[in-house]
C-alpha cells in the first residue's frame, strides 16, 4: 500500500496464469486502479515505475523467480534508425496519420479482429467482441488518443492506442493489417510515433516491456538507444549506441500547426 497526499493506494496480486510471451511459465501481475483528482500524476509515477495502462488499471508483472519483462523506453532526441528502419520509412511515405479522440468503431474492430486472428489467435484477446474492444478504447482516466494509419486510397492500415505522459507517450496497444505481408505497419507505427514524441518536445516514447526470447517482444531492442529499468532506475540497455549531442537524429517535418487539433491528418514523415 502506497500513501498519497489524500487516500492510500491499494495495489493487489493476481493469481497465478500461463504466461503469453514465454512457453511453460506463469505470470502474476501486481495492479491498482487509477482514481482520484490526482490520476495524472499517478499515472506518470507509475509509468516512470514500469507499469502499464490497461482500461482503468494499472499493472507490472512480479512473477516468481522470473524478470524478463523488462520495461522499455526510447530516448527520441537520440534516435538512430537502423537500414532496414531507413527503408520501412521510405516504404511507408504514403501512409497518412490522423489523431482522433478514443472512440471505437466497426471498422478498427473488424481490423483488430484480423490483426488478432493472424497473430494471437490462442490469446485471450482474440476472443474480444465489439464492446470488449470499445471498453479498451474507451476507458481511458487519462488522456489518450487513437492514432488511425491510412493508405493513400483511405484504407485504415494500422491503429495506434497512445497515453500522453508529462515526459512522453505511451504506446499502450498497435494493431494492423496483417495481410499485407510485403508491408512493416508495426514497425513504421513506432517510427512515427517516435517522431511524434520529438514533435511535442517530448523526450520518451514509452513502448511497455521488452521480454528477451519472446517472438512478440524480443523486437522492441532493436529501436536505438532504448533505455531499459532496472533496480528502479532507467539504464541505457548495454551495446544501445548513442547519436551524440551534435548528431541529429530525429528530423521532424512538423504540420503548420504546433499542435494540431484531433482528427486533423497528418503525413507520414517519422524523419529524414
Amino acid at each position: 500500500m502506497v500513501m498519497s497526499a489524500h487516500r492510500p493506494q491499494l495495489f493487489y496480486t493476481t493469481e497465478p496464469s500461463p504466461c503469453p510471451y514465454l512457453p511453460g511459465r506463469t505470470e502474476r501481475k501486481v495492479m491498482t486502479e487509477l482514481t482520484g483528482s490526482d490520476v495524472d500524476q499517478l499515472h506518470d509515477r507509475l509509468s516512470h515505475a514500469g507499469f502499464r495502462r490497461s482500461h482503468g488499471i494499472v499493472y507490472a508483472p512480479v512473477c516468481h523467480g522470473c524478470q524478463s519483462c523488462i520495461p522499455i523506453r526510447l530516448p527520441v532526441a537520440e534516435f538512430v534508425p537502423d537500414r532496414t528502419m531507413r527503408r520501412v520509412r521510405r516504404d511507408h511515405a504514403d501512409l497518412v496519420v490522423t489523431e482522433r479522440p478514443i472512440v471505437a468503431t466497426e471498422e478498427q474492430y473488424a481490423l483488430f479482429r484480423a490483426y488478432q486472428a493472424h497473430r494471437h489467435g490462442d490469446g485471450d484477446m482474440a476472443l474480444m467482441g465489439l464492446d470488449d474492444y470499445q471498453s479498451m478504447v474507451e476507458t481511458s482516466p487519462v488522456e489518450t488518443s487513437l492514432f488511425e494509419f491510412r493508405s493513400r486510397d483511405g484504407r485504415l492500415v494500422c491503429v495506434s492506442l497512445v497515453d500522453m505522459l508529462s515526459d512522453g507517450l505511451s504506446a499502450v496497444y498497435t494493431f494492423y493489417d496483417p495481410a499485407d505481408t510485403h508491408r512493416s505497419y508495426g514497425t513504421a507505427s513506432i517510427l512515427w510515433l517516435i517522431a511524434e514524441t520529438a514533435r511535442r518536445n517530448k523526450p520518451y516514447l514509452y513502448l511497455g516491456y521488452w521480454v528477451p526470447g519472446s517472438t512478440k517482444m524480443g523486437y522492441k531492442s532493436r529501436f536505438n538507444p532504448a533505455e531499459i529499468l532496472r533496480n528502479g532506475h532507467w539504464h541505457r540497455l548495454a551495446g544501445a549506441p548513442s547519436a551524440g549531442p551534435s548528431t541529429p537524429a530525429v528530423a521532424i517535418s512538423s504540420p503548420k500547426a504546433d499542435n494540431p487539433p484531433a482528427g486533423a491528418p497528418q503525413e507520414f514523415s517519422p524523419g529524414s
